[in-house]
């Protein structure tokens, strides 16, 4: 036997969390077939001395529904060694939807996902209306790495309930029964799961709640009973357990998730973890909660991320601390260079400062009231506002932030943190981890990955476009937590086991994941001792000319998805080999 390419000289990490070995793996017709000596001549050789060898990884968490109808590279995810990723999450999607809601349906995910209207307007292929035509329309373009769908509650809600679907009515048994008929027929054309969202801060780009917000317990078990007697599919929902509303909602929103994951007939559920500043013990609520329903036979899962999760505050970005000022909002339109020409005059800073800033919720907007709570209180936020460097720092400690600079220069917060959006010609960007970050350490965040119902997760690739770029949470998790960090390691091979074996397990996908025979060769070679992350930067790439937060990574050799390379030397090829993964239910 010849090979099609053979992969020399590296230390195999085959996903399964034993140690690593050193070993050659060759590849013949998109499958694993030889690790070991693989004595047989190949057509192609990659050199990975000095390297690991890991599988593919699979990130859970992705929104790049509207981003798949027009892009093939399906960047940031394809730079961090993703070779699976699932779309769908939180609820929101493009599929079903009749031609007069496809304004709508933009709107609602622009609003929850920050993905700029007029790029989902203009790249945009649409062609469908039902979830099978969905599939089938975006499975036609050739991508870099394999995607999975699943099927979103909001435009299922909007499809059967037209207006309603947002006029916070309740669902009545005939929509039930006509939407959970949409998601059958979406499971039996291979969606992977079905997604729900009742986040307090998701709303559309018009100011309203999500249409799923406010389903109601009928409503969710009535979709998660057509799970039932399945094999394949998985249910997910993100919560913030109303932190907006006054009293203790816990309780009551808990109850709403264990009905529904019960309500799957055995099928997994995951739901979000992450620590909030304004509830900073109710991660562990939620995890005493998913250890009793584990305990009873649910099974709970966990996503988790591995830093913080937070927003980028920049001129160039879609928040940061000006935006409500008076006299910056009358220039915020105007280009950046222009902006920054007016902002360094002494005399504009000091008008500008002594401004009182407005508020920015409210009825018809976008913004969440939380924005404007945070802005009232910068004085406070300002002690977890931080500037990353050319090589990322994500865990700075209070001392490294810009309030406490601020106040070692003897200045007033905004003053700081106006100068500082003004550096790199008003490009720096301010990083703000809203959650995960509440000690200022990761120590709590080393507790969530390490919780057996864990599920590395949260990466949002594709969404929140001019704030995040956490598609590097691969990268970070190999980079940080097994090298980099002084205490509480997580071992490399159990790094990768939770980027590759958890999730195609979580899935059931029996055909990626792992390093054996057989498989699918999709493949990473990193050179693991030189990976490294670079700082965030913004480009403008999208359709419309919108633009996005994109990051540099170093360190990966070679990215395989069935045999063929996407990625050489931290950069995207030419080949395409992607495709949809088609959960049957044989």
């Amino acid at each position: 036997m010849t090979f099609d390419l053979k992969i020399v000289g590296g230390v195999v990490h085959d996903g399964a969390g034993g140690p690593g070995r050193t070993a050659n793996i060759g590849v013949k017709d998109g499958r694993i077939a030889e690790i070991g000596p693989c004595a047989a001549e190949a057509s192609r050789v990659i050199d990975a001395e000095g390297a690991i060898v890991t599988p593919g990884f699979i990130d859970l968490h992705t929104h790049y529904d509207g981003q798949i109808s027009w892009d093939e590279e399906l960047r940031p995810s394809v730079n961090f060694g993703v070779t699976t990723a699932v779309l769908g999450n939180c609820g929101v999607g493009f599929a079903p939807v009749r031609p007069s809601d496809h304004d709508r349906l933009i709107r609602l995910m622009e609003g929850v996902e920050d993905i700029p209207g007029t790029a989902l307007h203009e790249g945009l292929t649409w062609g469908w209306e039902s979830f099978p035509d969905y599939m089938n329309a975006i499975d036609l373009k050739p991508h870099t790495i394999d995607f999975a769908v699943m099927a979103a509650h909001d435009p299922l809600r909007v499809y059967v309930m037209g207006e309603r679907a947002s006029a916070n009515e309740h669902a009545d048994e005939d929509d039930i029964r006509k939407m959970r008929a949409l998601l059958v027929e979406a499971l039996d054309a291979g969606a992977c799961g079905f997604s729900t969202g009742r986040s307090d801060i998701h709303r559309t780009a018009d100011g309203d709640w999500t249409p799923s917000s406010e389903a109601t317990r009928e409503e969710l078990v009535g979709l998660a009973s057509a799970f039932q007697g399945r094999k394949r599919g998985v249910l997910q929902a993100v919560n913030d357990f109303n932190l907006e509303r006054p009293g203790d909602q816990f309780p009551e929103e808990f109850a709403l998730i264990e009905a529904y994951a019960r309500a799957g007939g055995g099928r997994p559920c995951s739901i979000s973890l992450m620590q909030r500043d304004f509830a900073p013990d109710q991660w562990r609520r939620i995890l005493a909660e998913t250890e009793r329903l584990n305990a009873d036979g649910v099974d709970l899962r966990v996503q988790v991320a591995p830093r913080g999760i937070g927003v980028f505050n920049g001129l160039q970005c879609s928040m940061h601390p000006l935006m409500a000022q008076p006299l910056y909002r009358q220039i915020k339109d105007l280009p950046l260079e222009s902006r920054v020409r007016i902002m360094r005059d002494p005399e504009w800073k000091k008008k500008c400062l002594a401004d009182k800033p407005i508020k920015l919720a409210g009825p018809g907007s976008s913004v969440p009231p939380i924005v404007d709570t945070l802005i009232a209180g910068i004085d406070l936020v300002a002690n977890k506002f931080y500037r990353l460097g050319e090589k990322p720092d994500y865990d700075q400690g209070e001392q490294g932030s810009l309030g406490a600079e601020a106040r070692r220069d003897g200045v007033t917060t905004m003053e700081k943190l106006y100068d500082v959006l003004l550096e790199l010609d008003g490009k720096q960007l301010i990083y703000f981890p809203i959650y995960n970050y509440t000690e200022f350490s990761y120590d709590n965040v080393h507790e969530m990955l390490t919780n057996p119902h864990a599920l590395l997760g949260l990466s949002d690739g594709g969404a929140h476009v001019g704030t995040i770029c956490d598609a590097s949470f691969p990268a970070y998790l190999l980079s940080y937590w097994t090298r980099e960090r002084d205490h509480d390691r997580i071992a490399l091979p159990r790094a990768v086991q939770m980027l590759t074996a958890d999730a195609a397990d979580y899935l059931g996908l029996a055909d990626r994941g792992r390093l054996k025979v057989g498989q699918r060769a999709d493949i990473n070679v990193i050179d693991y001792e030189a990976l490294s992350l670079k700082a965030p930067r913004m480009v403008k790439d999208l359709p419309a000319g919108g633009q996005r937060l994109l990051q540099d990574v170093k360190g990966f050799r070679a990215t395989l998805v069935a045999g063929r390379q996407v990625i050489d030397s931290d950069r995207v090829t030419d080949e395409r080999p992607g495709r949809l993964v088609r959960f049957n239910q044989a």
